[in-house]
């Protein structure tokens, strides 16, 4: 007699469960979703699984670039997009001019599963306004150093191992200004690497000029850097892409170790977020509970080697420390004081007006 009502009460929550699936793919019937973001951040099966769940039909549209993402959404005001992938510093222009909007966390029932630190929203820069939040994290990658074993026998574990004259013309470096001059002021010490005073740019300069001659080269995408590290006998490399690059050189069968330096690692956080064009809210928020469930976050680690926001990565140390993305001071002069750098102008002409 004591199993009955247990097995009754079993049946009634599979029900209820079935109820409420049915509900939902009856809300969103017929509903098509449209999703900006990277690739490996919505594959196929997950795109299939999370439309036969709802009912819905979801369209994707992958970028490469932050500039490419904001010139989708910024030229139809985001009408033609409902939900994007955006990290934490970017946000903050697509807030600015009203592109997004605020997500209602009480419908984001996955986010209890988060670790405590991407819980603590008001915690990370940028996701919370006028008490409104506008992004949930949902990937991230730190910006660590990859050495080559047979060269770098002992671990670099300083950030200035990059300008190293033992590895003069062996060091790969990402082509990009902001990062570039983020190095340069973790290098100099300053308290904040996003935010370089009148006063500090002509040092800024002098170490990124001294950090292009011991460059072997530059890279845009992660697997170019692969092949760049392989074919120019690279001893190190500044990993803009962190773990998930580190996972393609190992696949590619090269020997290669990782560290974040004790000065922190520059590190992006990636967030889903609502544009203020979306037809369907709710059909958004769902998606964006469905990327927190385990299959999704797995598929990122497994496939992609990026870390999640519900386990631990398995590429960073208790101690190991980041340094999350903000918006710098002045992204266009770093922009064009880097590309004066690169093409290897002295520091009073790079600095010239």
């Amino acid at each position: 007699m004591a199993i009955l009502p247990f097995r009754y009460c079993n049946t009634l929550r599979c029900l209820t469960a079935a109820f409420a699936a049915c509900a939902a793919m009856a809300a969103h019937a017929q509903d098509t979703l449209r999703v900006l973001t990277w690739p490996g951040y919505a594959d196929a099966d997950l795109v299939k699984a999370f439309e036969l769940r709802t009912g819905s039909k979801v369209e994707i549209t992958f970028i490469d670039s932050d500039e490419v993402m904001w010139q989708k959404l910024n030229k139809n005001k985001a009408a033609d997009f409902d939900v994007f992938a955006v990290n934490t510093a970017e946000l903050q222009r697509y807030i600015q001019a009203g592109l997004a909007v605020g997500v209602n966390t009480a419908h984001i029932s996955h986010s209890a599963t988060q670790l405590p630190r991407f819980r603590d929203l008001k915690g990370i820069p940028g996701l919370v306004h006028a008490d409104k939040v506008y992004g949930i994290p949902y990937t991230y990658s730190e910006m660590g150093l990859i050495f080559d074993r047979q060269q770098v026998k002992q671990p670099p574990t300083s950030i200035q191992a990059l300008w190293d004259p033992r590895y003069r013309g062996k060091v790969l470096l990402y082509n990009g200004g902001s990062h570039n001059f983020s190095l340069a002021a973790q290098a100099l010490g300053h308290a904040t690497p996003y935010r370089i005073a009148n006063t500090g740019w002509a040092a800024a300069v002098d170490q990124l000029i001294a950090l292009r001659r011991n460059a072997q080269g530059f890279y845009n995408q992660p697997d170019e850097s692969v092949e760049l590290f392989k074919n120019g006998h690279v001893a190190l490399m500044f990993a803009n892409y962190g773990s998930q690059q580190l996972q393609l050189l190992k696949k590619a069968g090269a020997d290669v170790g990782y560290v974040v330096p004790k000065e922190g690692a520059l590190a992006w956080l990636d967030c889903w977020a609502i544009t203020r064009g979306a037809k369907n809210t709710k059909l958004a928020e769902d998606w964006i509970d469905f990327f927190l469930e385990p299959q999704a976050g797995q598929a990122l680690l497994t496939r992609q080697g990026l870390a999640n926001t519900t386990s631990e990565s398995p590429y960073l140390r208790p101690q190991d420390r980041m340094v999350w993305l903000e918006p710098v001071e002045n992204v266009d002069r770093r922009s064009a004081l880097w590309e004066r750098i690169l093409a290897g102008d002295r520091a009073s002409k790079v600095l010239a007006p």
